[in-house]
């Protein structure tokens, strides 16, 4: 397993659905997850890192999504550390706003956060602009 794909399953995934990839993968459809964890792997592993997209605002991109019910993570940096313990980007629920986010938190919940397999990387400008 690649760096990339290992730091992807121990710090971007849940446990959860993590395991539902990994049993769809031995599937019919395997081909696509395996080819879309690899995809996800490769733009984490090559996002920006804290304070490189600082002061771009609007057009700064958003490299990953996270969902669950009315909530919405769109991280745009990595944390700098090896561990990714946290990211920036934009949080969209009742109230938005930009900030860090606590990845242990979010994806170590009971509350079934996932990463978004069918994100493609947007600015936080064409996000907002969906309302």
């Amino acid at each position: 397993m690649s760096n990339a794909l290992k730091n992807l399953e121990e710090n971007f995934m849940n446990e959860k659905q993590l395991s539902v990839i990994k049993s769809l993968s031995r599937g019919e459809e395997g081909e696509f997850f395996k080819k879309r964890m690899k995809e996800i792997a490769e733009t984490i592993e090559n996002m920006p890192k804290t304070y490189e997209q600082d002061g771009m605002g609007d057009d700064a991109v958003a490299y990953i999504h996270y969902f669950y019910g009315e909530y919405d993570w769109y991280i745009t940096e990595k944390d700098m550390e090896d561990e990714q313990y946290q990211a920036f980007g934009y949080v969209k629920s009742r109230s938005s706003e930009l900030g860090y986010i606590c990845l242990v938190e979010i994806l170590g919940s009971n509350v079934p956060v996932e990463i978004d397999l069918y994100f493609e990387p947007k600015t936080l400008g064409e996000i907002k602009a969906q309302g």
